[in-house]
């Protein structure tokens, strides 16, 4: 078989239907452009349609399909009626990226109950409820795939970061159940867990003066990722090449959680 029909047969995405939530954010524009580029027709939601729909044109121009819909991920009739909508649009949903997410850094102690709420409704509550809406339609195929993102938090902590990572590390716990739940209607679940990617909203942080060097020192790659360096895996998790994958979290945080920048020792090199 001639190469590029290989890779296209193993993870090409042409004939899947892929809804994205938090698509206009960093993160989910990189992602819901990545599985146009491989073939997959994409629903783009997100609270503010307006941030999807520059490249759902560029899509739709290109040869590809893209749609903008909106979607509140904290209410349920929102949920129902988005999932309703594309599927009304595409006849199915093949693949789900869980990416919508909210942050606020402060200190453990000064969280208030509005901000805990707001966090664990939109990462978490939001997450559950998109998901449920949507394998009970992949549900009626006997397939389909779940990816939700985590993140380094759901695994190593940082400094006011309390209820993001409570929230991250339920949604890893999450994924598990559906995987255990869900693999019997042939719907498999996985996770992608960023390490400190360079967007819009964590410039801030790469710019700071004690915090940037702080977390080059602990990234073995001494920089931040980048949005499209997650797309890989995406692709992956999203196409059949991963037929046998489920109930996992893969980190991609250029050797945050291994251990970062070695110690001064000893080397011919």
């Amino acid at each position: 078989m001639e190469q590029n029909a290989y890779l296209n047969s193993v993870f090409g995405l042409k004939g899947k239907t892929a809804l994205v939530t938090g698509a206009g954010g960093g993160i989910g524009l990189a992602i819901s452009e990545g599985l146009a580029n491989a073939g997959a027709e994409v629903a783009l939601c997100n609270r503010t349609v307006s941030k999807c729909q520059p490249l759902a044109d560029r899509i739709n121009a290109a040869g590809g399909r893209a749609t903008v819909h909106h979607l509140d991920i904290t209410r349920l009739d929102s949920i129902h009626a988005c999932v309703d909508e594309v599927v009304k649009t595409y006849g199915k949903i093949d693949v789900l990226f869980n990416v919508a997410g909210i942050n606020k850094r402060e200190g453990l102690l000064d969280v208030e109950e509005s901000t805990y709420d707001r966090i664990m409704d939109t990462n978490l509550k939001g997450l559950f409820f998109m998901s449920q809406a949507v394998a009970r339609e992949m549900y009626k195929r006997k397939r389909g795939s779940i990816v939700n993102i985590g993140s380094h938090n759901d695994e190593g902590m940082l400094g006011g970061c309390s209820v993001y990572g409570a929230a991250k590390s339920g949604v890893v716990a999450l994924t598990r159940a559906m995987a255990v739940e869900f693999a019997q209607y042939g719907i498999r679940a996985n996770a992608i867990s960023p390490g400190h990617i360079l967007t819009e909203l964590t410039q801030v942080t790469w710019d700071h003066p004690t915090r940037a060097p702080w977390l080059r020192e602990r990234i073995a790659m001494k920089r931040p990722g980048m949005p499209e360096e997650l797309v890989g895996m995406a692709i992956l998790l999203a196409s059949d090449a991963s037929s046998y994958m489920t109930g996992q979290a893969y980190h991609i945080d250029g050797g945050c959680l291994c251990g970062g920048a070695p110690w001064e020792y000893d080397t011919n090199y």
